[in-house]
This record gives C-alpha cells, structure tokens and sequence, in this order.
C-alpha cells in the first residue's frame, strides 16, 4: 500500500497527513481547538521523503574536551574565580603602566596614610603607594607561582612518565630516587640554594622547583601503568609503533586531564611557598617586591596601621582561593563519570 506525505501550506501550524492516493479529490473536515476546518487539495503540497535528513541523528555529537568545556560553564563559581584570576592578571600587567603613582615613589611627608582618593589602599612606611605595589609584587609573585608550575609540570610528565612506561628495574630505580627527594625538607633546599646563589626570584624558583615536580611524576607514574594494560596500546606495540608516537597519541592525551587539574592546584602552593619565604626574610629582596614581602613589611605595622597589612594578605588570600576553586570546577569538569 502506497502513502503519500502531504503538507498543509494555509496554517502556521504544519500538519502531515496520508493518504492512499495521489489524487486527493475529495475534501475533509477536521476539528482542531473546537472549530471546523475545511481542508481541500489546493491546501497540501507534496514533502517527499529525504534520506539524508532521516538519517541525521537530532542532538550533534560533541567531543571529550567541548562538554568538559560545557560542564565547567555550567560551574557558576569556576567561572566566577576563572574572571577573577583573568582580572587579576591583566591588572599586574597594565595597571603599572595605567596608575599615576609608582610602586617605588617614595612620600616621606605622609607615611602611613590610610586610604584616600588619590591613594587608593594608602601608604606604606616610607610613603609609597599600596595600590601599585600589590600590582608590581603580584607580577613577581604569579611569575613564580605559573615559571615554577610549569617546571615542575615537564619534569614531572616527563620522569614519570618514562618510569610508568618502562616500568621494571628503571621503575624501582626512579621511584627511589623520588622517594629521598620527598624526604628532604624544602626549607633545607632553599637554604642551601640561597646560601650558593643568593636571595632573588630565580633562585627561589630553583629551590622550590627541586622537590615540587615529585608529587605529579608520581601521579603521571600511576596513570601510565594503568593505560599500559589497556588493549589499544598493547595493539600499538604489537604493530610496531614508535615509543615516542604511542606516548604523544595514546597515553598524554589520557592523562592531560589529570595534569591540568594537578597544575591549577600547584599554583597557589607556589604564590604560598613564595610568600611564606618572603616573610620570614629568605624570599624576594628589596628594592624588589612581592606580595609576601609587603605582608611581612606591613605585619611590622599591624597593630597601628592593618590596612598595610590587609590588602597584601587578601590578594595572597584571594587568589589562592580562586584558582583552587578553578581546580575544582576542572576536576569536576574533566571527570567521565559525570559525562553526559
């Protein structure tokens, strides 16, 4: 039995029909919403059938990274600490250049002032402007916190990467290796590293960078050896396929989840480790700043004089929350289980 699909061309409304025969002769009365509606075959026009459109699947298929993408939108505090971080950054490196007022100019006639109009967060001990310190010492402590992390990110990928892959005796042999350097206090190291290289930024990110990356090495190790098992890369080895292409194809795509989670958690351990060294005096130096070294210059002030103290400690505050809030939001983001 032959059906032919009709459409109705005088509503707004589409209607389908059937009929047996092409010859739609007589007319038909349909009620819809209460009313008589009289159809007749001026009304219809042929739709046809199209196999490609029959075929086409109603929701697009999306790929692995373009729902993470979609999850972590949906995260209202990811994204509201992903603005905070992305304001942050283009602060440090504009406002300096933007604000009237030097972080280094020096107003011996009105030392301590709160905040004013002109000085936004005040003055310091030495009359300089707060606002465009926090600015300038948060260059210098977030170079640390994304140099540092991106260090300890390759050397991490790549040592425990060729330990997991190797595994056996060179396995044994590495871990070992990361185990003593676990067991080496890190304040030892910057000890040490300063009392050779000095105090200053980069051999503070050399001290830090020494232990840092041991904590992801071991964490690419335990991925790597479960992906090792899987079938599609024991096929790749069986064909024969180069070590270098089966761990850019097959095993860092699988883990570059997992890395980017660890690395937006290692950055505000950095901007802390950075701080707390600047406090204590083994950190960033005068006439350089950072946001640890005006929290230690301003603690002097505290009892007297806490907006000194204030601002630094809550831009160290603030931005360490934000981006472990953005780890979170990642984590969740990047988690198969909850794929939709």
């Amino acid at each position: 039995m032959n059906f032919i699909l009709l459409k109705l061309k005088s509503f707004s409304r589409s209607f389908v029909l059937r009929t047996k025969s092409p010859d739609f002769e007589r007319s038909m009365v349909i009620r819809m919403e209460n009313q008589n509606i009289v159809l007749t075959k001026e009304m219809f026009a042929r739709v046809g059938v199209n196999e490609q459109q029959s075929e086409k699947v109603a929701r697009p298929s999306i790929s692995y990274w373009q729902d993470a993408w979609r999850r972590l939108k949906q995260n209202k505090v990811a994204m509201i600490s992903m603005g905070f971080l992305i304001f942050v950054i283009l602060m440090c490196i504009f406002a300096p250049y933007i604000y009237p007022h030097s972080y280094d100019e020096q107003n011996l006639a009105y030392t301590n002032q709160g905040s004013t109009l002109q000085h936004i967060f005040g003055l310091d001990d030495l009359g300089r402007d707060i606002f465009a310190r926090i600015w300038v010492g948060g260059r210098v402590s977030l170079s640390i916190g994304l140099v540092g992390a991106v260090i300890s990110l390759a050397v991490g990928v790549i040592y425990g990467g060729i330990s997991g892959y190797f595994g056996g005796v060179i396995d044994d042999v590495m871990m070992r290796i990361v185990e003593v350097l676990v067991g080496i206090p890190y304040m030892v190291v910057v000890i040490l590293v300063s009392i050779v290289l000095g105090k200053g930024m980069v051999s503070l990110i050399i001290a830090l960078c020494i232990t840092s990356w041991t904590g992801l090495a071991r964490l690419v190790r335990g991925q790597v050896l479960n992906l090792m098992e899987c079938e599609y890369i024991l096929a790749a080895k069986a064909l024969g396929t180069p070590t270098f292409k089966i761990i850019l194809k097959h095993l860092l795509p699988n883990i570059l989840s997992i890395i980017i989670v660890n690395t937006t958690f290692t950055i505000p351990g950095f901007i802390f480790s950075e701080a707390f060294l600047s406090f204590i005096g083994m950190g960033i130096q005068p006439p350089n700043t950072s946001w640890g070294a005006m929290a230690a210059l301003g603690q002097q002030q505290m009892s007297y004089y806490p907006h000194e103290l204030l601002f630094p400690a809550a831009a160290i505050s603030l931005t360490m929350l934000a981006f472990n809030l953005l780890g979170d939001g990642l984590r969740d983001a990047f988690d198969p289980k909850l794929r939709q």
